[in-house]
């Protein structure tokens, strides 16, 4: 019996690379592809899908995430912008329900492993900032992968940062704060996604850098987790725990 699909946010760059891809998988059958003019929980209900893929907007991924934790859907969440008490708000949901889901700051497994080899040099290297860059389009910061980073890097990290007393002459200039990490956020014209995480010791740096040039670097994950999530019985927040 193949797993039903619908994407959501299927008019955007992601989103319909993510349809051509699910359709070549044999194990899924996309059953819709929505925008934002579109009903989502009448969809869910009308194909009884069995997983969502959101690929929308910062401004709508709470809502929608809410909608189709309540039809009964398991939620793959690749959009940014939910905060820690919302994740933790969805988690709750999804625990009494006994539904799995995902939130994926980032499909890319290379952006993954960036993020587990940031977590392990952070043992060692308390001193660490992050940059981010991504396309124009992307309309929050910092992204989501800056702050699951900051937030793996802080929770490995055995020595607190040395403190500097310094005076920002430009307001912002240090970027930031996430976890106690400077995050730099750009956004330009050029760029797909791309992070720096930079460490430094005394006489030596660490830099760890995942760049993404194709926006199909992401499919794999995309269908790694339609794959794995029908076997969760709980929200996930990151790839690393299906890796």
């Amino acid at each position: 019996m193949l797993n039903r699909v619908i994407v959501n946010g299927a008019k955007g760059k992601m989103g319909s690379l993510a349809c051509d891809t699910l359709n070549q998988h044999k194990e899924f059958e996309l059953v819709a592809q929505l925008g934002r003019e579109d009903d989502l929980a009448q969809a869910i209900r009308y194909t009884q899908a069995q997983i969502v893929v959101d690929l929308t907007r910062a401004d709508s991924v709470y809502q929608n995430a809410l909608t189709i934790i309540n039809q009964g859907a398991h939620p793959v969440i690749g959009t940014s912008g939910l905060l820690p008490d919302q994740i933790k708000e969805l988690s709750n949901l999804c625990e009494s329900r006994r539904l799995g889901g995902i939130i994926a700051p980032n499909f890319s497994i290379s952006a993954v492993l960036m993020m587990i080899f940031a977590a392990k040099a952070a043992e060692y290297f308390p001193e660490v900032e992050i940059i981010e860059a991504h396309h124009q389009q992307k309309l929050d910061a910092p992204s989501g992968t800056a702050l699951k980073t900051a937030e793996m890097i802080a929770g490995a990290r055995k020595k607190p940062k040395n403190k500097l007393d310094l005076k920002e002459l430009v307001p912002g200039a240090r970027g930031g704060v996430h976890y106690d990490i400077n995050i730099h956020s750009l956004r330009l014209p050029g760029v797909i996604a791309r992070q720096q995480v930079i460490f430094g010791s005394e006489g030596e740096t660490l830099t760890i850098t995942d760049d993404c040039i194709d926006r199909r670097s992401f499919m794999p994950g995309v269908v790694l987790c339609c794959q794995k999530v029908l076997e969760l019985t709980t929200l996930i927040y990151g790839l690393e725990h299906i890796l």
